[in-house]
């Protein structure tokens, strides 16, 4: 007997005959003793329809409202699901995220799950039911719904199998696995067997789309497994898990990604004075926005200035802009350079510890191929490089070649 929580994306329930299909794989694959919990996304296009329903209404809609709208998308699937389930002559239950126990915090659009009772969950499977929940919404202690963001169903999945300490967590896409870069753009790209919730972390937190970071970053808190599969075949996927079981772990480099979603904030000419990173940080912060590849470099000609150059989403410019001038004559900075055209290339993986040469690599296969470096980062496990968003697709294609020869 096994307790497995299955996730099934947007793209997997968009018509009723699909639907129909995800039930009739899972039946199939069910043990008789197994206890199955399915996560569903919205059907197809539904939450970006909704998205222009309300952008029809307004061009500000209330961050409230709008939860209240997008989490009415999964409610269709979830319903469908449990009577295809039914029809298909099958008990099953459908849960919104609250109903499921799931609780958030009160960042609307944005929400991060902080617990979860599974108990009217474990009650319907000891009924013998197959449970199907509501991915990307859960509910605040004050009675409110939240949606968690872009990859939501993907971390509802990983919370609901934590939470009912389940055997493994499946993420079903349109994808077979994961693989060493996006095969839509290297046709050479190696499907990995395995990948430590570390490396998928890194790689998803730097463009990977396939899995959403705080789905991974649950699973490695937890110790849960998590199988990424294709629903369109029959394929073994990529475990996602701990440590290695096979010999993936003879590749220094697991795989390289890229992430269009970029812009770049330069903040030029701050007085160089303690707390001025701080500032400019915590506000953002304050404000729900994500920074990354922060470099800071002090003016040769004049050591008491300082120009600031970090990288946050696309979809923060515009309230990133509206911070940073309102701190710009508290702050006394002489300009302020936004650039959305640039994109961010990284290569990921455990093994390039204690093995040099990494960097080196990197940098050279870039250069062979004629694309500039604007800004770098590193970390233990992976390194990124800032560069013009057209020449994306070429630098994957040239780092993947350089350490994943054909």
């Amino acid at each position: 007997m096994a307790l497995i929580v299955k996730k099934f994306g947007g793209s997997s329930v968009a018509t009723p005959e699909k639907i129909m299909a995800v039930a009739r794989r899972v039946l199939q694959e069910k043990k008789p003793d197994d206890k199955i919990v399915v996560v569903v996304s919205a059907m197809g296009d539904t939450t970006d329809d909704l998205i222009s329903l309300a952008k029809a209404v307004t061009d500000q809609p209330v961050a409230r409202e709008m939860d209240m709208l997008l989490a009415t998308g999964e409610q269709v699937s979830i319903a469908l699901l449990a009577m295809a389930f039914t029809k298909l002559g099958h008990a099953a239950v459908s849960m919104t995220g609250f109903q499921a126990g799931i609780t958030t915090n009160e960042v609307f659009n944005k929400a991060r799950i902080t617990g979860i009772d599974p108990a009217k969950v474990i009650t319907e499977l000891n009924a013998g039911k197959i449970v199907v929940i509501a991915g990307f919404q859960g509910l605040t202690k004050a009675g409110d719904i939240t949606t968690l963001g872009r990859g939501g169903s993907d971390t509802t999945a990983v919370a609901v199998a934590a939470g009912l300490k389940a055997d493994h967590c499946e993420i079903y896409t349109d994808v077979d696995g994961i693989y060493s870069t996006d095969p839509r753009i290297v046709p050479t790209a190696r499907r990995m067997k395995e990948i430590t919730h570390n490396e998928m972390l890194e790689m998803a937190r730097l463009g990977a789309g396939v899995m959403h970071p705080r789905s991974v970053e649950l699973g490695k808190h937890y110790g849960m497994p998590i199988h990424v599969r294709s629903t369109f075949t029959n394929e073994s996927g990529t475990f996602i898990r701990e440590e290695y079981t096979m010999e993936e772990k003879e590749f220094v480099i697991r795989g390289v990604t890229h992430d269009t979603n970029v812009a770049k904030i330069a903040v030029l000419g701050v007085p160089d004075r303690p707390g001025i990173a701080y500032k400019i940080f915590s506000t953002l912060a304050d404000a729900n926005v994500d920074v990354d590849m922060i470099v800071q470099s002090v003016r040769v000609m004049d050591k008491h200035i300082i120009d600031m150059v970090f990288t946050i989403a696309q979809g923060d410019v515009s309230q990133a802009r509206l911070i940073l001038e309102k701190l710009a004559e508290e702050m006394e900075f002489s300009g302020l350079l936004i650039d959305e055209n640039v994109a961010k290339v990284s290569v990921v993986g455990a093994g390039m510890l204690g093995n040099p040469g990494i960097a080196a690599a990197t940098f050279g296969a870039l250069a062979d191929a004629g694309i500039n470096i604007a800004v770098i980062s590193t970390s233990e496990i992976s390194i990124s490089c800032l560069i013009e968003e057209d020449k994306a697709k070429q630098a994957v294609n040239a780092i993947h070649a350089r350490f994943f020869p054909a």
